[in-house]
């Protein structure tokens, strides 16, 4: 396995994952072909910021929602019903900034380890997002071209993936790990961090263009670059911009040349402007700008995909490392960020980054809990639904999911979860989605139903 090129263990995947699949304990029920599920006296909250609904009925056709009412719809011979109880029915839960491949392994691991092993516990943590109530995630960076194949075809339970391929980087830049024994480069070869897929180091406008391209060959839905300095990378302080306007504005021409846009991470205004500048759509984190950059923002339409990091993240470094410290930089600016962003009515999507650490991954639904501080329950929840949900029209053509996401309405994809519960008051039922949860559903097919028979 170890030997296996990147492209032939991609086609292998499903056959390997196989295996692993027929052990999970999220298998579906009802068929998205065909079959059909009735939810019954349910109150809904369609994502949309509207109060929840009076009891109603909730028809799903394949995987679809067919029909919406507030009296009673007959169940056809072989429907699955489901009584409510007054619980409610609401879409299932976005995450914008995710990394599908990179939850569960250490920086070591996903770098030099076994291949097989990191698309195993990819997929196993997949599984694992699923059934905490996230049904879709645009995935920020790392190989998963795989892995949402083997979802998208059934043979592991996971959610919609959005993939943006490998992370686009410079020399030096944020998402650069490679040592500095691997330097000077050599022309014509890569390092062992392109060679998975994790990300790919491009340092003139020509190499830019290439590197796109080749995430959208492999099926990328948008493309991330990163325009400023990181967290986790060794090399990058946080207060440097990486590519030049030029390298930026060759990766937003050859995106929309295919109908898509680009996103960056960046914390810093410089490096935010600069990107803006050249036709950029979102800014991932922002985390260090001012409210000059946070008007800009506003003025040109573009989103904000931030993230209210908790302090335990920085636990991924050791303690007095370059990486740690420049965690915590990040995290003082976040109640600056939300409170700009609210200011401006900035375009916000919610999502987490959760990296390297699957105890944290555990606490996902505590991350978009948090965001009471500064948010409404009926806020966080439209940010985490139908909100992230316009974002992911941006990729046009390249939609892999096309269809109306992250709403409950007649013809839309039906990605729903029923809560014990009202979440609209307390938005903590979140974070428990093993208690609160108790249907969850995805493309029509129940992967979760513990209510008495």
């Amino acid at each position: 396995m170890a030997h296996l090129s990147r492209r032939g263990f991609v086609a292998a995947l499903p056959a390997l994952a196989a295996g692993f699949a027929s052990s999970v304990r999220a298998q579906p029920s009802g068929a998205a072909g065909g079959g059909a599920t009735l939810f019954q006296d349910v109150r809904i909250f369609d994502g949309t910021g509207s109060p929840l609904s009076v009891s109603s009925q909730v028809l799903v056709r394949g995987n679809l929602i067919e029909r919406i009412s507030t009296t009673p719809i007959a169940a056809e011979p072989g429907t699955t019903v489901i009584a409510g109880g007054g619980r409610t029915l609401m879409p299932g839960l976005m995450d914008m900034h995710w990394h599908a491949m990179l939850v569960r392994s250490t920086p070591a691991q996903s770098l030099f380890g076994n291949l097989g092993f990191n698309y195993l516990t990819a997929g196993a943590e997949a599984t694992d997002t699923l059934m905490r109530g996230f049904t879709t995630v645009r995935d920020m960076g790392g190989p998963s071209f795989g892995l949402k194949q083997a979802i998208d075809g059934g043979v592991v339970p996971g959610p919609r993936i959005y993939p943006s391929g490998a992370v686009i980087t410079v020399t030096s830049g944020h998402g650069d790990f490679r040592q500095l024994t691997d330097l000077p480069r050599k022309p014509g070869t890569l390092s062992r961090m392109e060679e998975v897929g994790g990300s790919m180091v491009a340092d003139s406008p020509d190499e830019v263009r290439m590197r796109v391209r080749e995430q959208l060959m492999q099926g990328a839905s948008q493309i991330k670059l990163t325009a400023g300095g990181g967290v986790a990378s060794p090399f990058s302080p946080l207060d440097v911009s990486t590519f030049t306007a030029e390298e930026l504005r060759a990766a937003v021409e050859a995106a929309e040349n295919w109908g898509t846009y680009v996103t960056v991470h960046a914390y810093t205004s410089a490096a935010i402007a600069r990107a803006i500048g050249v036709g950029v759509k979102c800014i991932e984190h922002g985390h260090l700008m001012d409210e000059a950059t946070a008007k800009l923002m506003a003025e040109k339409d573009v989103w904000l995909s931030t993230q209210a990091f908790p302090d335990e993240m920085a636990d991924a470094f050791p303690r007095g490392s370059f990486e740690r410290e420049k965690a915590y930089a990040v995290f003082a600016g976040t109640e600056k960020t939300f409170e700009l962003a609210k200011k401006h009515k900035l375009k916000l999507a919610f999502g987490t980054d959760i990296l390297f650490s699957p105890q944290l991954a555990t606490r996902h639904g505590e991350l978009l809990a948090k965001l009471a501080r500064w948010f409404t329950p009926t806020e966080a929840l439209t940010m985490a639904t139908s909100n992230n949900a316009k974002l992911l029209e941006l990729s046009g053509l390249r939609n892999p999911y096309p269809g109306k996401l992250g709403v409950v309405a007649p013809n839309a994809l039906a990605d729903l979860l029923l809560v014990d519960g009202n979440p609209l008051e307390n938005l903590g039922l979140v974070a428990d989605p093993r208690k609160n949860f108790v249907v969850i559903m995805k493309d029509g097919r129940i992967y979760k139903n513990t209510l008495p028979g």
